[in-house]
């Protein structure tokens, strides 16, 4: 077989084909995306509801369960979860298998809760729910402050939502974004009960006046056809006053007139004022006050080209920012990600020189050398053409797949090089040796080539994550194989014949003048000093192989105990998934008892917060209180304050993020009445809101929450038993949340002639709030809101003095159709595949593996956990034990 024939008598032909490969690869690099790892992340897609007003346990019950139910089953779906919270927000998420297409999913999602829709309540209809596709924690956070304290947290807030919100959310690979700290302007109606009562008016007469009088209209035209006999000539539209756009507009509405021509006006029972649409979460950035916008990024896109674009916006943003206000990102993870690449890309590089160099000192001769140095290249560079095709990308592992190619790749050529080299000793000119040479080799070298592609193609078909892992690092080293194969069997030959010169083996060479001569000479020397020490090392390891050969029996009893040592050592261990790694930030989770108050929390915040940045390797922080890390999900009682560290090579051994992480715990451990955490992020951004594992302990009985709450604190206790195995396990839930429970006596209420429906629509307007309808506002569209004064909303008396209205005509108090007692229940309800469910997280002690610290788990949930309890696991947990088996 001596393929190569052809080439070695065209060698133009044969560097055209090189050329060629090399040039698709050149063209190919700049277009593919760089990312730290492949994506791997599980697709999702997020239907969110809101019910102003209503409870976590309303949410779960008549919006997030219907929803599921409708939606559970949809085509490629993996699992899917919900979380709705106390300030009438649901969140489901529908995690579907890698590799999905969102764009279809997303129909389909959408579909299935249209089916929903009409089972849901009329507030949560007329809000609307949305269905996005969206991964949950945040590429980046970017901070709106005024650094002179100029401007009005409200206006930087409707800044951020009306101005760049928008424009960043017309940016690709941005799924969403997330204004926190600040709301959109919301025009907002402060009835006072007591004067409203006074005037005989009900919450719903005054949301009916506000709806009736603040409504679009279409009045049509004078001059349209038909046309009478006499026509007229100008066709005129008519235009009225329909929406409103002032609070004095709306403070003039008029709700009712009586016989005697007496007017109550809005004005009489309410104030009226541009507000802020959401008062529930409270932003800081290094200490000072200001309006975050988290950034989602959309599924499948490319962190590092998202967070870019979205850099570059930030830049255009910031010339047109108006006066006293500042823009920044104090949060931006894909710094991690892109450093990560950069240091493998320098790995390739410095890999590349390595192997020259050693061409160089083996070969010890720039001809022979010259050959192996520009067959590397071009097959690591074709091979990017490959990644492109497929639609991979460059990341970790295709670059280290090509770390592994280039010892790959050279042998290939050196195979060449060396036997055209021997037969040129032997006396045959460059072109016959090359002849000679490649019909003894270029059996061998096909041979080689299918092995290695056989032995790294069938990775690429692992099923799961961790096929989607190694497909590109298998299909990397593939592809460079066999672009290798194609240049030793074209190029390399080639070049063989063309630059190999027949050479004296024998004699000192004489020094010739000049720099180059005097270099040239010691070089030779240095080489045959080499070639001197590594044929004394040849003949000695050639006589030990002998001596070896003699003795059969002892080889191969050390062969066989090396091969039941691997064995023993591969069951024995540790498994993993995924390898944690300092991303140079952490996660600060803050607690306070359920019920507290978000000034409360606000101030734990901020003495947790200063301790961290007085924390030497600490950079700064950013911190929301009402923010719940653990879940995003919104809580008075919750806060959060992502740490930004010092760059790595400001740290030392001893600031490393596992370190700080205990070292900011125990510092924050005397803050009295607050559970304070610090947990490092997820290993991959999507899979998980934190580094660990994560289980869901799931009610399958309908034991109800405090029995949910019980299995999970079982399983807490179970866990604390075990410090060797596992650490840090905890669970935010809990049915401790203090409230308020109304207990309508029906009957009572239908014999004083009250509708029970006018008691809850009552409630729900004075302290959770109505949605009236909308108003426009500097071109945009913003909300109407009604609800109580802060004041007439302070405590248990101020609800049983709400007043409705009886058949008679009489307003009554609401305490006297319902009984008020303290009560407690969950602020956030969870469910997980259709289940009440409560999530668990944790992380594997020093030492233990990810995989021994499941096991542990398992142990512990079979033992702890009462009959009609089970547990599911879910983000990165759930992806490793599939990959297990």
């Amino acid at each position: 077989m001596n393929i190569s024939r052809f080439f070695i008598d065209r060698p133009i032909f044969a560097a055209v084909i090189s050329v060629f490969i090399t040039l698709l690869g050149v063209f190919a690099y700049p277009l593919l995306p760089l990312s730290q790892y492949p994506e791997i992340a599980p697709p999702t897609i997020a239907v969110t509801a809101a019910y102003p007003g209503a409870s976590a346990e309303t949410m779960a019950e008549t919006v997030a369960a219907p929803i599921e139910q409708e939606v559970n089953g949809v085509e490629r779906m993996l699992y899917i979860s919900s979380s709705s919270t106390s300030d009438g927000v649901a969140t489901i998420t529908v995690t579907f298998e890698p590799g999905t297409d969102l764009d279809a999913a997303q129909v389909l999602v959408q579909n299935r809760v249209a089916l929903a829709e009409p089972r849901l309540p009329e507030p949560v209809r007329q809000i609307g729910v949305t269905v996005n596709k969206q991964q949950q924690d945040f590429l980046l956070i970017i901070g709106l402050t005024s650094p002179d304290r100029s401007l009005a947290n409200d206006y930087i807030g409707n800044y951020a939502n009306s101005v760049i919100r928008d424009r960043m959310l017309r940016l690709d690979g941005v799924g969403a974004v997330q204004v926190f700290g600040g709301g959109n302007y919301s025009m907002r109606v402060w009835i006072d009960p007591g004067k409203a009562a006074a005037r005989n008016l009900t919450a719903q007469e005054i949301v009916g006046a506000l709806r009736g009088q603040n409504s679009s209209a279409a009045a049509g035209a004078i001059g349209q056809p038909p046309f009478p006999t006499n026509a007229a000539a100008f066709q005129l539209p008519v235009q009225v006053q329909s929406r409103l756009s002032d609070p004095d507009q709306f403070s003039d509405i008029v709700i009712k007139t009586d016989a005697e021509g007496r007017t109550t006006r809005v004005r009489d029972v309410a104030r009226v004022e541009l507000g802020s649409q959401d008062y529930g979460i409270r932003g800081y950035f290094d200490g000072q006050p200001g309006v975050a916008l988290a950034i989602q990024q959309q599924p499948g896109a490319n962190a590092l080209e998202t967070a870019a674009l979205v850099q570059a916006e930030i830049d255009a943003v910031r010339a047109e920012l108006p006066a006293g206000m500042a823009i920044s990102v104090p949060y931006n993870p894909t710094e991690f990600v892109a450093e990560s690449v950069e240091a493998v890309q320098h790995t390739v590089f410095e890999a590349m020189l390595l192997v020259v160099l050693v061409v160089i000192v083996f070969l010890q001769t720039w001809r022979a050398a010259i050959i192996p140095i520009v067959a590397i290249p071009v097959s690591l560079v074709g091979t990017f053409a490959v990644l492109l095709g497929l639609g991979y990308s460059i990341n970790s592992l295709s670059l280290f797949g090509l770390v592994l190619a280039i010892g790959i790749v050279v042998d290939d050529a050196i195979v060449v090089v060396e036997n055209v080299e021997r037969y040129i000793r032997m006396g045959l000119t460059p072109k016959e040796a090359a002849y000679r040479s490649m019909k003894e080799v270029s059996g061998a070298l096909i041979a080689i080539g299918l092995v290695l592609v056989a032995v790294f193609v069938p990775t690429a078909f692992v099923p799961g994550i961790p096929g989607i892992f190694y497909q590109q690092f298998a299909v990397t080293i593939a592809s460079a194989s066999v672009i290798s194969l194609v240049v030793s069997l074209t190029l390399s030959p080639a070049m063989a014949a063309v630059l190999l010169k027949p050479h004296d083996m024998h004699g000192e060479p004489a020094r010739k003048p000049g720099l180059l001569g005097t270099a040239t000479y010691y070089g030779g020397w240095a080489g045959r000093r080499f070639n001197e020490g590594f044929d004394w090392l040849s003949d000695k390891y050639g006589r030990l192989t002998a001596r070896l050969v003699r003795t059969a029996g002892v080889v191969l009893a050390v062969y066989v105990a090396l091969l039941a040592l691997t064995a023993w050592r591969v069951v024995d261990t540790p498994t993993g998934f995924i390898p944690d790694q300092d991303q140079g930030y952490l996660i600060g989770v803050i607690q306070l008892p359920p019920g507290s108050s978000l000034e409360r929390t606000e101030a734990v915040m901020g003495r947790a917060r200063d301790i961290i940045e007085k924390t030497e390797g600490v950079d700064g922080t950013v911190a929301f209180a009402g923010l719940d890390g653990t879940s995003f999900s919104f809580g008075s009682n919750a806060a959060t304050i992502f740490v930004r560290l010092d760059e790595f090579d400001h740290r030392n051994a001893e600031q490393s993020a596992v370190a700080l992480a205990g070292a900011i715990t125990g510092a924050t451990f005397g803050i009295e009445d607050a559970n304070i955490f610090v947990i490092a992020p997820p290993a991959v951004q999507g899979l998980g809101n934190g580094n660990g594992f994560q289980m869901m302990v799931q009610d399958r009985s309908g034991a109800g929450y405090r029995g949910l709450e019980g299995a999970t604190f079982a399983m807490m206790g179970a866990a604390a038993q075990a410090p060797a195995q596992v650490q840090q396990v905890f669970s935010t839930y809990n049915t401790g949340s203090p409230r308020i429970s109304a207990d309508i006596d029906r009957d009572r209420a239908l014999m004083m002639g009250i509708q029970p429906n006018d008691v809850f629509e009552t409630l729900g307007i004075y302290l959770g709030s109505s949605y009236i309808n909308d108003f426009n506002y500097l071109g945009r569209t913003f909300r109407v809101t009604a609800q109580a004064e802060p004041a007439s909303r302070d405590d248990v008396a101020d609800i049983a003095n709400l007043k409705v209205r009886t058949a008679s005509g009489a307003m009554a108090p609401i305490g006297s159709v319902a009984t008020l007692r303290d009560d407690s229940g969950p602020a956030r309800v969870v469910r997980y595949n259709l289940f009440p469910a409560s999530e668990l997280q944790g992380q594997a002690a020093p030492g233990v593996s990810s995989g021994q610290a499941l096991e542990a788990m398992e142990g512990m949930a079979a033992q702890a956990l009462p009959p009609g309890f089970s547990y599911e696991w879910t983000g990165l947990a759930l992806q490793e034990k599939a990959s297990s088996g």
